[in-house]
């Protein structure tokens, strides 16, 4: 590699090659989730056979763990089209009829957040899972009229992070389900090293494994923090990513060596000062952090019990002997 090349690439053609380029586009490419992927394959492989749609999946976990990625990658390995929404802008019959009866045979329709789907729009998913029929009520009151359309063979699948909040009767309706835990470090680095290679950037073990470390266990952030690291070598005109480039970026980013930002921390101090580390409500922490509920709750909350800083208990959450010493420390 040339001296500087990293410097060749301007900001704006990184940020371009890192949303268009960086999903995997087959199973071989995706790290980790082994068990996952050999699931997946056994039912790809299976409705390829049958020449059948594929059956419909549904993946569950904390954000950024790769349930979107999966979904592309499964339609890539279908060869079929995938047309992409979200439970939150789905509010109305019309718009999920329109998307249904559009869709080619054996497509896939993916639904982010589909906890958060309407009562309404759940229960015009019944049938259409299940029978591949689609029902319309045409008119109001006595002469109203239930319409059936005949839809193609299609796979919904669909990801959550609240698993619970999916009711059970859409939650059996999928044919199989998969949940996403979190990375191990090992596997970060090399998610990162992946990326890394494909930007035609060069960053050595050490480094990819720091940024690993850093990444609250997850793929997005891992993702995230290597943009800023290649802005700092970019500004810098290294060849190299190296361990003192990552650390320069992480402070800038207020990361600390523990992997924790402004705001883990700030939860961990508002704990252990404000409630003398005595059990919390989600509701009282949250007012006091000046954050949504749902924000501590599926963001930051996640990653600070799986790293064993605090826990849930039946009065509230409290802070781990871990916790307390990451603020005795500070």
């Amino acid at each position: 590699m040339n001296r500087g090349v990293v410097s060749t690439m301007i900001i704006e053609e990184v940020e371009d090659v890192l949303e268009q380029s960086l999903r995997p586009s087959d199973l071989s490419q995706m790290i980790g989730r082994e068990r996952e992927k050999k699931g997946v394959e056994m039912m790809i492989n299976s409705a390829k056979i049958k020449s059948k749609a594929l059956d419909h999946i549904l993946f569950h976990g904390p954000p950024g763990l790769g349930k979107t990625s999966f979904a592309h990658v499964i339609a890539k390995e279908m060869g079929v089209g995938i047309h992409i929404t979200n439970g939150t802008v789905l509010d109305k019959t019309g718009d999920l009829a329109a998307i249904l009866s559009s869709l080619e045979p054996n497509s896939i329709l993916f639904i982010d957040e589909i906890h958060r789907l309407n009562g309404k729009i759940e229960e015009m998913l019944y049938p259409a899972m299940e029978d591949k029929v689609l029902d319309i009520i045409v008119g109001k009151g006595p002469s109203a009229k239930s319409l059936r359309i005949d839809l193609p063979d299609f796979t919904l699948i669909g990801a959550t992070t609240k698993m619970s909040a999916i009711s059970s009767p859409l939650r059996d309706r999928f044919g199989a389900h998969f949940r996403l835990d979190f990375y191990s470090d090992e596997e970060l680095s090399q998610l990162i090293q992946q990326k890394a290679g494909i930007l035609r950037v060069r960053v050595d073990h050490k480094a990819s494994l720091k940024m690993a470390q850093s990444s609250r266990m997850t793929a997005r952030v891992a993702i995230r923090i290597l943009k800023r690291v290649i802005d700092t070598a970019t500004v810098s005109k290294m060849d190299v990513i190296d361990e003192s480039i990552v650390d320069r970026t992480l402070d800038l980013l207020g990361i600390d060596s523990n992997g924790l930002d402004q705001t883990d921390r700030k939860i961990l101090e508002i704990m252990y000062y404000n409630f003398d580390n005595k059990p919390v409500g989600l509701k009282n922490l949250a007012m006091s952090l000046s954050e949504a509920e749902e924000t501590l709750e599926d963001v930051y909350e996640p990653y600070l019990i799986k790293s064993g800083y605090i826990k849930r208990t039946p009065k509230g959450r409290v802070l781990t002997s871990s916790g307390e010493k990451i603020i005795i420390k500070a």
